[in-house]
């Protein structure tokens, strides 16, 4: 309201906090609680079957140091990348962030085999043709998941969301609606990802928020 001051902790004393949960993985575990809560609301199992992984490369903010960004040559952007796995809800498993150079299927072959050795129920994820190749081969050896990947057909012309692809287009909306996240402002890339979790919390702690509709 006008003539009224709005009043925030000091920027110092918030940043402590979130690194102080950063540091102990707290802000992961807020995000994976809420996630489970969310999924139950809907009628899902707390632990997922299946998911989608995709990357996303952004711009980095000059803070960025030279030993933690990169140029993709593909999307023409200096930066970072962020590589996700999400639920079928578009809620995030897994979140790791590199230089933006590093390929999508070096990147996937960690990031699948830390999210299956959090989620035991995973046995799907989707997958474009950026991941096609040996890696589908080393998931099925390895962390024992099918990777699935969803292609273009022929006859298909200008921008097209393919199958499942809208699921972790829609996530990736979601987070550059978030200031924060419009580019990489992080020194760090764990403070990288624990923004990209910090985002989506905020996110579901509005939807459990929201009253549940009354059944008559």
């Amino acid at each position: 309201m006008a003539g009224h001051a709005c009043h925030f902790p000091p920027w110092d004393r918030v940043y402590a906090f979130f690194r102080r949960w950063r540091n102990h993985d707290l802000v992961r575990e807020f995000h994976d609680r809420l996630r489970r809560l969310v999924r139950e609301r809907a009628g899902r199992d707390s632990e997922p079957g299946a998911g989608v992984i995709d990357s996303q490369s952004v711009k980095a903010d000059a803070v960025v140091g030279s030993d933690s960004r990169g140029f993709d040559g593909g999307k023409l952007i200096n930066g970072r990348k962020r590589h996700v796995v999400v639920d079928t809800l578009g809620l995030p498993l897994a979140v790791m962030v590199t230089a933006a150079d590093v390929g999508d299927r070096a990147a996937a072959q960690v990031l699948l085999t830390q999210v299956t050795a959090a989620h035991h129920l995973l046995a799907l994820v989707w997958a474009d043709g950026g991941y096609t190749g040996s890696l589908v081969e080393y998931c099925l050896a390895a962390p024992a998941l099918v990777l699935a990947i969803v292609k273009r057909s022929d006859n298909m012309r200008g921008f097209v969301v393919l199958p499942k692809r809208w699921i972790v287009e829609r996530f990736f909306a979601h987070l550059m609606r978030s200031r924060r996240l419009a580019r990489d402002f992080e020194r760090s890339i764990a403070s990288a990802e624990g923004m990209v979790y910090w985002s989506m919390t905020m996110l579901m702690t509005r939807r459990v928020a929201r009253p549940r509709p009354s059944r008559a």
